[in-house]
């Protein structure tokens, strides 16, 4: 997405706000070694140097011990193939947590292109630019200030749930009683998820989603998702459509590491003619 990323050969530029500033950060990965380097606009908040690689490695995906689960499953009689065939695979991170919440809630039931579609007028309504030319995902406070209201977000082309949805994740925040932190171990992950279905117009696809692309965390469930039923009907071998239902139990076998046997199945998309 042009507007506020440039994904070329292997180097990525990214608008973010970074202590309430405009900031374009730059990943470039060379010989599997990646430089990574930080432009703050204006003066004041200082981004240490580990601060800085954290947030590499959160977004590489190099937290992720996908190592492990490689190990553990490389020779499974279903999915070992698939796994080896994949070796390596991570999931990228948004950037920060509410990135990825804010693109789950306007990727509810809707194509990919439509997502992208609304996501690019939202993030141009409201219009914060770094010096270099990109503009930046907002953060809660941006979303508060400059399209604050229903109106406004339904012209950027929200559905009213979905709008209601974000204003009010947004005002939680804001209000202090809604963190989106990175939760440390599973009671914590529990506290987040019914923290967040709470909030009308957010459901388990969602969080899951969530959890997935803006926490590191593996063992969400992706069931409801349309893509991986299929790849899982087609690796299966199953003439019927598996269900959301069946494709739940199926992997419940794989806890802690559900979401990312998820993102095998994704992967499978592009490989096997879906």
């Amino acid at each position: 997405m042009g507007i506020s990323e440039i994904v070329q050969n292997n180097q990525i530029e990214k608008g973010i706000i970074l202590h309430g500033k405009p900031a374009l950060l730059t990943i470039a990965i060379e010989n599997n070694k990646a430089q990574i380097q930080l432009y703050i606009d204006g003066d004041g908040d200082f981004f240490s140097h580990e601060e800085l690689s954290d947030l590499a490695l959160h977004m590489l995906g190099m937290k992720q011990p996908v190592e492990r689960f490689e190990s553990r499953y490389r020779a499974h009689p279903v999915i070992g193939d698939l796994v080896t065939r994949q070796a390596g695979l991570r999931i990228y991170q948004s950037a920060t947590p509410f990135e990825a919440l804010s693109w789950a809630i306007i990727g509810q039931q809707i194509s990919v292109n439509a997502a992208i579609s609304i996501r690019r007028r939202f993030i141009q309504a409201i219009g914060v630019r770094h010096s270099s030319g990109l503009l930046c995902h907002p953060a809660h406070k941006q979303v508060i200030q400059y399209l604050g209201s229903e109106q406004a977000l339904r012209q950027c082309g929200f559905s009213v749930g979905k709008a209601n949805a974000l204003l009010n994740v947004c005002r939680l925040i804001d209000a202090g009683e809604l963190e989106l932190v990175i939760p440390k171990g599973e009671n914590e992950v529990q506290r987040l998820i019914d923290s967040l279905l709470s909030i009308k117009g957010i459901g388990m696809w969602t969080i899951n989603y969530t959890l997935l692309r803006g926490f590191n965390y593996l063992d969400g469930s992706l069931h409801g998702d349309v893509a991986v039923r299929r790849n899982l009907q087609f690796l299966l071998r199953q003439e019927d459509k598996v269900s959301a239902e069946q494709t739940e139990k199926w992997l419940v076998n794989f806890s802690p590491w559900k979401a990312l046997v998820g993102a095998h199945l994704w992967r499978q998309q592009s490989s096997s003619g879906y």
